[in-house]
């Protein structure tokens, strides 16, 4: 995964690039380096390409940039190599005088996301509701709902009687037996700070349950002057009260942080004795090059608290010792592969960029020095995709589906999806399967789309696929047979 060559990183299902020859197009009005720094990617856009391109890149002077025919190479660095150098062949002259490097990169980005756009908007896909059936590539199912009326379900996990936990991102930890939802959550859960981003996030059952009774929470912490940060404890249910409090991981009190935005957070368990869990930058993107703070890092710890000697910065002296990854933005997926043990964790981007990650420890995933996306409101963030000892993601997505949960399909009950990947996203409202080989994402598959924010996605001990959906309700995917929904 060292020294990457940067086009390495482009999905393939995911490509989209600039037609070279449509490219002679951008010989309009040059702004200024420093003018077209302070605006955004669409200004730059509206100024310099729209007059031949069109506004909405579907062709006018010059080619139309969304038919999916490019003449130069398709990846992102031949498509920055065009703007900059030119190709004086095709009548395309070089813009690298009169454009950052950090704009050039706005403009691959913002041509992709229009160029998916278009592409998505071009394609059918299922909203499966009611009795609907969706005839995927290797399975038949429908989509059925277990329980609703939660507010924001965060997460799921499944005790070994069948009960399921459920966390309610406002701070209530709920508990579904046989399709009904507990009339009362469970009583004496930790404070959460319960802002934007922040709540009651990941529960987690102990491998050992049976014997041990621990389950794990991670939440939003609230600390003096309306600051937060992510906390990890564990304790038992026991009558209906959350007992025997232990608490795993909090940071110091003087690294809370103000702000409302990127907390992560999931947990894996390793069958080693080991939990992972995740903290997001808290909104500090450079944070996350700094091992002295916790957030923007994959951490590591004995299911106990324990910090295990072998952490990459367990002996460096200031560093946070739970740290097993750093350079993350926001991971709101953890997921370990049931095949060969790789951990991976989906993080999101910022506009565009989102990222699967396979982490490893001590490794440095770049944020935000390198990144495939853009601030929010349009203007780079950096020109740089790559850098040497900085890890490179699996795939990327742009524009960004917001991805959240992730996790292996282990069942029997859709035997061509085992071992898959399944991915939920928020903003694309978004169920994806993703098959993996050697590392390596070969093909996905949109199994729904648009009905509701995917929060969570789970392989149940029953065999069948259970998703969070927001606003508030609990669905699984089960196996059937009918009517093909035309997708």
């Amino acid at each position: 995964m060292r020294n990457p060559n940067p086009s390495s990183r482009t999905l393939v299902a995911s490509i989209i690039v600039l037609s070279v020859a449509g490219l002679a197009g951008l010989v309009g009005f040059l702004p200024t380096r420093s003018g077209a720094a302070e605006g955004d990617v669409a200004e730059t856009w509206a100024g310099t390409c729209a007059s031949c391109h069109g506004a909405k890149l579907t062709g006018g002077q010059a080619k139309s940039l969304l038919d999916d025919e490019w003449s130069f190479g398709g990846d992102d660095t031949n498509l920055a190599e065009s703007i900059r150098n030119g190709r004086e062949d095709a009548g395309m002259p070089p813009f690298g005088g009169s454009l950052s490097e950090e704009e050039i990169r706005a403009l691959v980005i913002f041509i992709r996301e229009q160029r998916k756009a278009y592409e998505r908007d071009q394609t059918t896909f299922a909203a499966p509701e009611g009795d609907t059936v969706v005839e995927s590539e290797k399975h038949a199912f429908r989509v059925e709902t277990v329980v609703d009326g939660l507010e924001i379900p965060w997460s799921i996990a499944f005790l070994p009687d069948g009960r399921m936990l459920v966390t309610e991102k406002a701070g209530r930890l709920r508990v579904v037996e046989e399709g009904r939802l507990a009339p009362q959550p469970i009583v004496g859960t930790p404070e959460v700070w319960s802002e934007g981003q922040g709540g009651l996030l990941d529960v987690a059952v102990h491998p050992a349950y049976e014997k041990t009774g621990w389950v794990y929470l991670s939440f939003s912490d609230p600390g003096k002057d309306d600051t937060a940060m992510t906390a990890v404890v564990r304790g038992r249910i026991r009558d209906g009260k959350w007992v025997d409090e232990e608490t795993l991981f909090r940071a110091p009190a003087e690294l809370y942080l103000k702000g409302r935005v990127h907390f992560g957070s999931r947990f894996v368990f390793d069958g080693k004795g080991y939990l992972f869990f995740t903290i997001g930058e808290r909104g500090h993107q450079d944070h996350a090059q700094d091992v002295t703070r916790p957030n923007g890092k994959v951490h590591r710890i004995h299911d106990d608290g324990r910090i295990p000697e072998d952490n990459p910065f367990a002996d460096q002296k200031g560093a946070i010792p739970s740290i097993w990854s750093y350079g993350h933005r926001n991971p709101q997926g953890l997921a370990r592969d049931p095949l060969t043990g790789d951990l991976y964790d989906a993080e999101h981007g910022p506009r565009g960029g989102d990222e699967l990650n396979i982490v490893e420890p001590g490794r440095n995933y770049g944020w935000p020095i390198i990144t495939y996306g853009m601030n929010y409101d349009g203007t780079p963030i950096t020109n740089l995709t790559a850098k040497e000892g900085m890890e490179q993601p699996v795939v990327h997505w742009t524009p960004s589906l917001a991805v959240c949960a992730i996790d292996f399909y282990v069942g029997d009950r859709f035997p061509g999806w085992r071992n898959d990947l399944f991915l939920s996203s928020l903003a694309a409202e978004e169920l994806v399967r993703l098959e993996i080989e050697d590392r390596k994402v070969v093909h996905q598959e949109v199994l729904f789309k648009g009905i509701g924010r995917v929060r969570d996605v789970v392989s149940g001990p029953d065999g069948y696929l259970y998703v969070s959906l927001e606003p508030g309700r609990i669905a699984r995917l089960v196996p059937a047979v009918g009517a093909v929904e035309t997708r």
